[in-house]
């Protein structure tokens, strides 16, 4: 048989060694020792190839933006909103495509291949944001899939004119609907307002919600309860709920069954969450990132994400996806195989299904979205933060990283 691509001697994420044929950018075999040529035969030599990571909640809109915003001047408050807000009336349609393409490029050299994006839409910066990052939709297709959500970070319902932009950027190529209650002068009204908007565009919606350090109040109650009368189910994320992390284990667990029989999807944003929560401490600081092992473990879809790179709102990062969950693992002290094997589901398995793409992973007649990870096995590459080696998609490579090499003296 004659294939594209030949992957020899692979180790696949459940532990199983196959030999990976690729055929007019689709898996067509997965065997041992399999039989053939190829236009392009790697030797992988033990080590991990995985599905293409799934990025499912980052901001290319206003990342690369940290050294335009005013400096940090306190702990607490963190004013990270208003220092990108303050800066919004410089973005132009180039300024975001050319910060965006930045750092899209480091997270497809990382093994992102899947990505959901949000760009806020206000008075201030019009659709300019939503329109910088759509350029680099098509332009990058051949290496990664991006669907953009439409968001109103500064308000929707106390702020005129964002709704109007919304349904622009719905009616445009917008395929999810954001949200980002905790600044709207009506929480319950802005939620309410999104299902509508998902209902009226067929659209996902994916929310960023419950941030803060008491856990009395949470909008994610009324993200289920609209979830379960707008028949959403299964297409509901909320992002950050680092209220969840100061909840008593017995109410945590409530809420985790609340959210996996609604079908409301959690992503934890490690690095966002560590940099901001806890502000107004000045001692025992709380971590501020909740455990998504336990709710997974009760039935809800979790994914891993990194949320802003290199702005206000988080001064750090580059895309690196096993990094977040070497992160994340550190933070939530989860270290066993068996919840590392489930963190890595959630950059790969668990956050495809959080984006709804059934034609995800290994098997033959998938799409040949492969990645090549320098590390046996998922485990030891969370543990280490082994680096991606190469990358394919839909068999055809797309990014190539060079194994470090010893040059010891003769």
């Amino acid at each position: 048989m004659s294939f594209d691509l030949l992957l020899r001697d692979a180790h696949l994420p459940d532990g199983s060694a196959v030999d990976i044929g690729v055929q007019a950018g689709r898996i067509v075999a997965l065997g041992h020792g399999l039989p053939g040529e190829a236009a392009e035969v790697v030797e992988c030599g033990g080590r991990l190839v995985s599905p293409g990571f799934v990025e499912t909640h980052i901001h290319l809109d206003k990342t690369c933006t940290i050294d335009r915003c005013a400096c940090e001047t306190q702990r607490f408050p963190h004013g990270a909103m208003q220092r990108v807000s303050d800066i919004k009336h410089t973005f132009t349609v180039e300024d975001v495509t050319s910060r965006a393409q930045r750092t899209l490029e480091k997270c497809i050299g990382h093994g992102a291949m899947v990505m959901r994006t949000h760009a806020e839409v206000d008075p201030k910066v019009g659709l300019r944001g939503f329109e910088g990052v759509k350029a680099l939709v098509e332009r990058y297709k051949w290496a990664i899939d991006i669907e953009i959500c439409v968001m109103p970070q500064e308000g929707l319902l106390n702020n005129p004119g964002t709704d109007e932009l919304m349904v622009a950027a719905l009616r445009n190529g917008a395929r999810v609907v954001g949200a980002a209650p905790t600044y709207d002068s009506d929480p319950a009204g802005q939620i309410r307002r999104v299902f509508e908007l998902a209902r009226e565009y067929d659209a996902d919606i994916d929310m960023h919600v419950d941030s803060g350090s008491s856990a009395a109040h949470l909008d994610t109650r009324l993200v289920c309860d609209l979830t379960e009368e707008f028949g959403w189910g299964g297409r509901v994320a909320c992002g950050h709920l680092t209220k969840l992390s100061v909840m008593p284990l017995p109410e945590l667990d409530a809420m985790a069954k609340r959210m996996a029989d609604a079908g409301v999807a959690l992503t934890v944003l490690p690095s966002t969450d560590l940099y901001l929560g806890g502000r107004e401490r000045d001692h025992r600081v709380e971590r501020s990132v909740a455990d998504a092992n336990r709710l997974h473990r009760l039935g809800v879809t979790c994914s891993i994400s990194s949320n802003n790179i290199l702005n206000a709102f988080t001064p750090m990062g580059d895309g690196q996806l096993i990094r977040m969950a070497n992160l994340y693992a550190n933070v939530v002290q989860q270290a066993m195989p068996d919840a590392l094997a489930d963190t890595w589901g959630m950059f790969t398995a668990h956050s495809a299904k959080l984006m709804r793409r059934k034609d995800y992973g290994i098997a033959v007649g998938k799409p040949a979205d492969l990645v090549l990870i320098d590390a046996p096995d998922p485990v030891a590459a969370i543990r280490e933060v082994t680096p991606v080696l190469a990358g394919w998609k839909r068999g055809r490579r797309t990014f190539t990283r060079t194994p470090v090499m010893l040059h010891r003296p003769d």
